[in-house]
């Protein structure tokens, strides 16, 4: 009833908003298309609002083979893209991959395939981020991706507050195309291998086309990536962050901490910790295989009706990796006085240790997706129409089997008791224990979406002899998501993984309404509005205001004005337990237990999150101004000033509050804290509890300039150069200033050159990635000070890229290139201490180093 209600009133404000007339409506002859950012089918492909369009050789001439790779390089992506690199237990979407454009993060990003919404990721990332995982839609399956650089929540929906990147699929396609690619690492011993399948035909009845994708990696470890694969960064200029879970490690000897008498001295702390590396057991780029299938499919029933089916499917596999299990004081093990390698003679406990002798913990990760679309459209009185059905399916599955270093506190605790286990001096224990205190287990994750749409376009009425131009939908959505852990985890039987758990399910509904009102000819005006109500939070109204101005015959201006939400995740709302790690100094109990301030040490603590069902939705508001000159077809010249503020944001509550309200008593409830031994006042941190709130706010400013242009150089081909340049001059985030600060460069843009000469063709493209300031918590202590402080800056980074490619003939065109051909390295940073650990900043820069692929195109 209250979309009914809605409904009305949104098209009587867009009317009555503007009486102006409008332009001529084009000829009948030219087919409208539907353009990213727009509900209403247009003649030409500028709207009001900026677009950055990237075609298939754009793709096929940058040399990637995934979406991953290729959109980091884009200048709209900022801090919260990550990927599979550096994939570990640390990681809570092993294996999969998101787009975060402006720095807003991968949940304030929409992304779409062919216009529509797709299942999430099974696994969320960060504990609580749902996202779509880019890694399960295929390069060669696409004919474009629109980035959408634009709140667009007025248009559709939740989650697009700093953007959207849109997948366009080919489609018409004709005869066969096979594709085949191979490079690898000059460096460290790293490579891919592509295969496609290309299928496509059209006929009086209808068209068809099939698309079959295969990729694969090698294993990238970080054991050969030398000052980028150690965790203990001070022989560079950064932090030790070694694990204070040692091998050997340290124990409590009538209740004092006693580290064990053979841990080698460069490991010992003078607080009595035992340093381990876990860093060269971790996977910089972890293996994966991936194996996709595409069909599209349109049967004409008549010339005014049209059924369609889309179906993908796509099975992906990967790995996770780090080290060897990790335990501490909760674990609670003890080793009686009777066991025959217990030095000290009489009963102790064990503090934190480490089982390398169990080997590295390893997940195998399985996710499958699939995909059914299927409707009608046609044309109705010069209305175009359309009804559709989307069943989407997203699962992920990781298991471990006893082979892969996962330890049983129980199991352990028998092997010690029975003097089977040796936990004393770094001891490698025999096969036959090892299997004893190791198990298998599993962690299950499923996500669905169900949805119905209606949507019309067309002309909707004249007003002074311009026809006003219209487009207006419905849409239902179910969504639910699950993500069990192992119950071995639930009981607390194993240490060091970081375990999510969550359930969660909603349903929504939406109408929109858009109109175009040309109210002269050289002036177009935009008009959104949509009504959206969610089974778990209720309803948010959504408007859109924009225009494109053409000023003259070369200089076109536009601009837009719009509010935005993303509904909480349902990972956010149904999350249960679970736990993340993070290193800084527990200062509390460092001054408590008589240790000096410079000796005070960079630790890794435990923190557990829950769920909040009392989430609101995040809000925002975003205007863009830009103005665009386009004399001929060869040149054009673009800006955008740009602005989004997000207010009620979710996110953790900030660590450092909640470590100076409660950390300190070693009676909370909300940092918890083991008993205290000996003479010491404050017990060793165990566990901080926290959960998402909506604290904070972001607010973003910034200016794009886009440039292109076609050189012709008669007999010498002809030459075309393109430029996406980005500044950011503002991000505020809970009245701090993060702009040029860690994450954040001012400065990110990508130029590239394409040379054509007959059947020879050749591109240069150079990225470039600004400087920012490293270390966001300059001492460690879990708050952030950077606005205090002035940390070291990280250097900015070129890259370059080079391909030629020649064509045989009609059937063969074969391509050669170097990604990073001068092998640049990513820049040292301290870190953050939290993911980024060894020496660069990970979702930032890639430490691959050069790499070097051919690729093989035959069409038939």
């Amino acid at each position: 009833m209250k979309l009914l209600q809605a409904l009305p009133s949104l098209c009587a404000a867009a009317v009555t908003a503007v009486y102006a007339p409008n332009i001529m409506a084009a000829d009948e002859s030219v087919e409208r298309i539907e353009v990213t950012g727009s509900r209403i089918k247009r003649t030409d492909v500028e709207g009001p609002s900026p677009i950055q369009s990237i075609s298939k050789d754009d793709i096929a001439n940058m040399g990637f083979d995934n979406l991953q790779q290729l959109l980091e390089r884009m200048p709209a992506a900022g801090a919260g893209t990550f990927s599979t690199r550096g994939n570990s237990q640390d990681s809570t979407a092993n294996g999969a991959a998101a787009i975060s454009l402006r720095g807003m993060g991968p949940d304030a990003t929409l992304v779409l395939i062919n216009g529509r919404r797709v299942s999430i990721s099974a696994f969320a990332e960060g504990v609580s981020n749902s996202f779509v995982d880019i890694n399960s839609i295929p390069v060669s399956a696409i004919e474009r991706v629109d980035i959408l650089k634009d709140g667009a929540s007025a248009i559709y929906g939740s989650d697009a507050i700093a953007g959207v990147v849109n997948i366009v699929l080919r489609k018409n396609i004709e005869g066969i195309e096979v594709n085949l690619g191979f490079g690898e690492t000059t460096g460290p011993n790293y490579n891919e291998k592509t295969a496609s399948v290309v299928w496509g035909s059209t006929g009086e009845k209808g068209n068809a086309s099939i698309i079959l994708d295969y990729f694969s990696n090698s294993t990238l470890g970080a054991d050969e990536m030398g000052q980028f694969g150690t965790a203990n960064q001070s022989p560079y200029g950064g932090e030790d962050f070694r694990s204070s879970r040692g091998f050997p490690g340290y124990f409590y000897v009538d209740g004092v901490k006693t580290i064990d008498p053979d841990c080698p001295p460069e490991n010992a702390t003078s607080s009595g910790s035992c340093l381990f590396d876990y860093g060269p057991y971790n996977l910089t780029v972890p293996p994966a295989e991936r194996v996709g299938a595409i069909g599209q499919f349109e049967y004409f029933l008549n010339e005014d009706l049209t059924a369609f089916l889309e179906i993908a499917a796509q099975h992906n596999t990967s790995e996770a990796g780090g080290a060897a299990t990790p335990l501490d004081e909760k674990a609670g093990l003890t080793v009686p006085g009777s066991h025959p390698n217990n030095p000290f003679g009489k009963d102790i406990a064990i503090g934190r240790y480490r089982t390398v002798d169990a080997g590295p913990r390893r997940w195998d990760i399985e996710s499958d997706s699939m995909r059914l679309v299927m409707g009608l459209r046609g044309v109705i009185n010069d209305w175009d129409w359309e009804m559709s059905a989307q069943k989407g399916r997203s699962e992920s599955t990781q298991t471990g089997n006893r082979s892969q270093g996962w330890v049983r506190t129980d199991f352990l605790q028998a092997e010690i008791d029975a003097g089977r286990y040796n936990p004393f001096g770094g001891t490698i224990n025999s096969p036959e224990v090892i299997d004893a205190i190791t198990t298998s287990l599993v962690r299950q994750g499923v996500s669905h979406v169900t949805a119905y749409d209606a949507n019309i376009t067309g002309h909707a009425f004249t007003l002074a002899d311009r026809d006003i131009m219209m487009a207006a939908g419905i849409e239902y959505r179910e969504e639910d998501v699950s993500d069990i852990p192992d119950d071995q985890f639930q009981r607390g039987l194993i240490f060091g993984t970081e375990a999510v758990s969550a359930a969660a399910a909603r349903d929504q509904y939406a109408g929109y309404v858009e109109f175009s009102i040309p109210v002269a000819d050289n002036f177009e005006l935009q008009l959104a509005g949509r009504y959206d109500h969610y089974s778990d939070f209720g309803s948010t109204t959504n408007p859109k205001v924009a225009f494109k101005w053409g000023i003259t015959e070369d200089i076109t201006a536009r601009a837009s004005w719009a509010t935005g939400f993303r509904a909480p995740s349902l990972a956010q709302i149904g999350l249960g337990p679970s736990e993340t790690s993070t290193f800084f100094k527990d200062t509390y109990a460092c001054e408590a237990n008589g240790i000096a301030a410079d000796k005070c040490e960079v630790l890794d603590y435990n923190t557990e999150f829950s769920g909040n069902k009392d989430l609101e939705p995040e809000e925002s508001e975003s205007w863009n101004l830009g103005m665009f000159w386009a004399p001929n077809e060869k040149i054009d010249i673009g800006f955008d000033i740009w602005s989004i503020t997000q207010d009620n944001k979710i996110d953790a509550a900030p660590f450092g509050d909640i470590y100076n309200a409660n950390c300190n008593d070693q009676n909370s409830t909300v940092c918890v804290r083991l008993p205290p031994v000996g003479a010491d006042t404050l017990g060793v941190l165990d566990v901080v509890h926290n959960t998402f709130v909506n604290l904070s706010s972001q607010k973003a400013k910034g200016l794009d300039i886009s440039a292109h242009y076609g050189l012709e150089l008669d007999s010498y081909g002809d030459v075309k150069f393109g430029l996406e340049w980005s500044y950011l001059y503002e991000f505020d985030k809970d009245n701090l200033d993060y702009t040029g600060e860690y994450k954040y460069p001012q400065y990110r843009w990508l130029a590239t050159t394409n040379w054509q000469l007959d059947n020879f063709s050749a591109n240069l493209n150079v990225s470039y990635i600004g400087e920012f300031e490293d270390t966001p918590d300059i001492n460690f202590d879990g708050e952030l000070d950077f606005d205090l402080y002035q940390s070291r800056t990280v250097e900015s980074q070129f890259i370059v890229d080079i391909q030629g490619a020649y064509r045989f003939s009609e059937t063969l065109r074969w391509s050669v290139g170097v990604n990073n051909l001068f092998d640049e390295k990513p820049p040292f940073a301290i870190g953050n201490g939290d993911d980024d650990l060894y020496g660069y900043v990970l979702s930032v820069h890639n430490p691959r180093g050069s790499y070097v692929y051919t690729k093989v195109t035959l069409n038939f």
